[in-house]
């Protein structure tokens, strides 16, 4: 649940969400983060935070089955002030939030357009789950799945609809790949193979700028949606 709020049940969501608040004003870009378990979900959305806030609003909405560990960790952090940072129990498996029912994740997005108005940006990272964790085109306006090479260098090549259907695909912990015998560039192959001309990033997001591609592909997607919104 979100918070302190219950959770109805609503029908399976799968239309792409309006751009336009209620009152008519555009609302928030959202993206969505998934992944497997200690692939760098987290990582990624706190270097987001850093490298964005000052040019744009930014809220981040975190999922995770029984906790609001990764919510935490970002106060912690101070990415973003603590009104902007809020958290999502799922008491699930974490895909059933951001794809099946995605009430509560809807929900807070919605209040965080509410609230913080004028908001550019909306981060919604999913809890560590497998390869097959989605997100609905209800909730998010674009996707990034997030592997790491220390998960093995036949990750890319196993598939499976977060790797194939991603908008973006991060490879991260590159800096690893020579401590745990993973082959980039077989990595870098198996990705093309499964994804054709949908784009891969390979980074190391404890780099100084590990996250600047993943950021200019963010703001290029936000400015696109904005232009085509206005149009």
């Amino acid at each position: 649940m979100h918070l302190d709020h219950p959770v109805t049940m609503p029908h399976r969501h799968a239309y792409s969400p309006e751009p336009l608040r209620a009152d008519r004003g555009l609302r928030a870009f959202r993206v969505g983060l998934g992944g497997p378990v200690g692939s760098g979900k987290t990582a990624s959305v706190a270097a987001l935070c850093r490298t964005l806030r000052d040019e744009f609003s930014l809220a981040v909405v975190t999922n995770d089955i029984y906790t609001r560990e990764d919510a935490e960790f970002l106060l912690r952090e101070a990415v973003l002030s603590p009104e902007r940072i809020t958290a999502v129990e799922t008491g699930a498996c974490p895909h059933t939030a951001i794809r099946d029912d995605i009430s509560a994740n809807l929900e807070a997005v919605e209040r965080f357009d509410e609230t913080l108005h004028p908001l550019d940006l909306v981060l919604v990272e999913s809890g560590g789950d497998n390869l097959t964790a989605t997100f609905s085109k209800g909730l998010v306006d674009v996707q990034i799945f997030v592997i790491d090479v220390s998960s093995g260098d036949d990750i890319p090549r196993k598939g499976g609809p977060g790797i194939t259907t991603a908008d973006l695909l991060v490879v991260n912990k590159t800096d690893l790949a020579p401590h745990v015998g993973a082959d980039l560039a077989t990595m870098a192959a198996d990705a093309e193979r499964q994804r054709g001309d949908l784009p891969v990033v390979f980074t190391s997001l404890t780099s100084d700028d590990g996250i600047r591609e993943i950021a200019d592909w963010v703001t290029g997607h936000l400015a696109r949606w904005r232009a085509k919104a206005a149009a």
